[in-house]
């Protein structure tokens, strides 16, 4: 990808706004970093709204929130605000240890009840949890000194999972219910390592290093991250040298700028995929046409041609590092048999089917131009789709509604790699991240959600895989690798869940 006139002319006025708003044009300071972002904060709730299931702004989230329990960059858990927890014996009551000596951005005092307090709220649904279905299943919490029990009201076995996961932060109890949520959003505070220091919303967010914080101190004291959600600006700040970080660029940009002096950069694959959700509507109600959608869709050479091999192609919504991952299912690329099918239904390339894909555009590297290739995939076999753009905001609003178009482009994370939270929050139709709601598939997940014994339930999950690939209700693309590029100046440590964590970033 070039870089025109045009888009210099508006990374140049982009510069110059953001000199105006008081943010420095180029970090270079000692202790100072600044970085290239891919997309806005749209709140500073991590535990609401649609924003609390976007996996993309998890790295925002968690330098200025902790989690109950984190998780190394390998995806290990490691004790954090709770030092420990667990099930009894019967999976009717949990336990948590708090860690103490903890205090809150405001200096306030981190306490258990701000961990209860958490719990509760997150398993109400007046809150809006989005993921409100699993914090309600353990209530009755009691406080011990240090210690937390609370009673379990339908097992679930990922629970303590999810607390490494969407929404999975724990709040200021006495700060929030003093302020409330205009006055949180307006200044949040957490027990994170990084403190707000300055926010202009859709332009950047300034942070600055918690000298209170509970681990090891950040080695960057104050940090300025621009929300740049244009790829071609990304690559521009990276290669001016006004930004320090970027990431999420065209596979072939960060080939080039690695090459350039000053410059280094890092990719792994992450447990982010590239997925096409089929809603239950128009024409993907026909079986022929969903399957042949998905046979005409040749993934290699999207990964080959459009990702320069990044990246590996998947058959469901599992990948390797995923527990319920089972290489035995295989879906076939195969044109010819998707004409076959097309035609059963009385469509061809000269009478295609016709329905609307939508899709984002720069959010993901290529993700625009992977749809258009898939559409031309799809136009040789007998399908006509209309390409929409939208904002990643926009798919999160229409998903939550129901309203996504009959296929839709997302890239699903799933940092805690269980079923559930990829195939099963995706798939189920009473789930508010589902858009595909036949009965068949309800009726085989729902006993999954509460199987106690674990061999039994991945092998439940992989069955609903492998059921899922045979119906085409979803058409799986590619696990994503994600590529970031740094000054040299810089060291970057590269997280599997893809969050980009300047509490992980040092001075070369």
């Amino acid at each position: 990808m070039t870089i025109n006139r045009r888009d210099l002319l508006g990374y140049g006025a982009a510069a110059i706004g953001a000199t105006a708003l008081g943010l420095p044009k180029a970090a270079k300071a000692a202790g100072e970093l600044t970085i290239a972002y891919n997309v806005n904060l749209p709140s500073w709730d991590p535990t609401t709204g649609p924003s609390a299931v976007n996996p993309t702004i998890q790295g925002l989230y968690q330098s200025v929130f902790d989690q109950f329990i984190p998780q190394k960059p390998d995806l290990s858990f490691t004790p954090g605000l709770l030092t420990e927890w667990g099930w009894n014996e019967d999976r009717t009551k949990v336990t948590m240890t708090v860690r103490e000596g903890v205090k809150w951005h405001d200096g306030s005092p981190f306490t258990p009840e701000d961990v209860v307090w958490s719990l509760q709220r997150a398993g109400d649904e007046k809150t809006g949890n989005p993921i409100q279905f699993v914090w309600k299943n353990v209530n009755n919490f009691k406080i011990d000194g240090n210690k937390i029990t609370g009673d379990v009201v339908q097992f679930d076995p990922v629970y303590f999972k999810w607390m490494s996961f969407l929404t999975g932060y724990i709040m200021p109890k006495a700060y929030y219910e003093k302020v409330g949520a205009e006055g949180f959003e307006k200044a949040p505070i957490g027990t994170g390592p990084y403190m707000v220091d300055k926010f202009e919303r859709n332009a950047f967010l300034r942070l600055k290093a918690n000298p209170n914080y509970w681990g090891a101190k950040p080695a960057f004291e104050n940090v300025t991250i621009k929300f740049v959600t244009d790829a071609a600006s990304r690559v521009a700040e990276i290669e001016s040298g006004s930004s320090q970080v970027t990431l999420e660029i065209p596979y072939e940009e960060y080939d080039r700028l690695i090459t350039k002096d000053g410059l280094a950069g890092s990719i792994k694959n992450v447990s982010d995929i590239g997925m096409i959700f089929f809603n239950d509507i128009e024409a993907m109600l026909d079986k022929n046409v969903r399957q042949a959608a998905v046979m005409a869709v040749d993934k290699e050479l999207l990964v080959k041609r459009l990702l320069r091999g990044y990246g590996q192609p998947i058959a469901t919504l599992e990948t390797p590092e995923y527990t319920a991952f089972d290489a035995s299912i295989k879906v076939e690329h195969n044109p010819e048999k998707a004409k076959e099918l097309l035609a059963a239904s009385g469509f061809s390339p000269e009478k295609p089917v016709k329905f609307t894909i939508q899709t984002t555009k720069g959010f993901k590297p290529k993700d625009y131009e992977m749809i258009q290739a898939i559409v031309g995939m799809w136009r040789k076999v007998g399908i006509e789709a209309t390409i929409e753009v939208y904002e990643i905001a926009k798919h999160y609003e229409l998903r939550a509604a129901d309203k996504l178009a009959p296929a839709a482009f997302y890239n699903w994370g799933n940092a805690i790699g269980d079923p559930t939270t990829s195939t099963g929050f995706a798939m189920y139709g009473p789930s508010p991240h589902s858009v595909w709601d036949s009965k068949d598939l309800i009726d085989m997940i729902n006993p999954l959600w509460g199987e106690k014994d674990e061999a039994k339930r991945i092998a439940g999950w992989k069955a609903v895989d492998k059921y899922i690939a045979e119906q085409a209700y979803v058409l799986p693309l590619i696990q994503y690798a994600q590529p970031i590029v740094h000054a040299r100046g810089v060291n970057v440590v590269q997280h599997v869940s893809g969050a980009l964590l300047p509490a992980l970033m040092t001075p070369a």
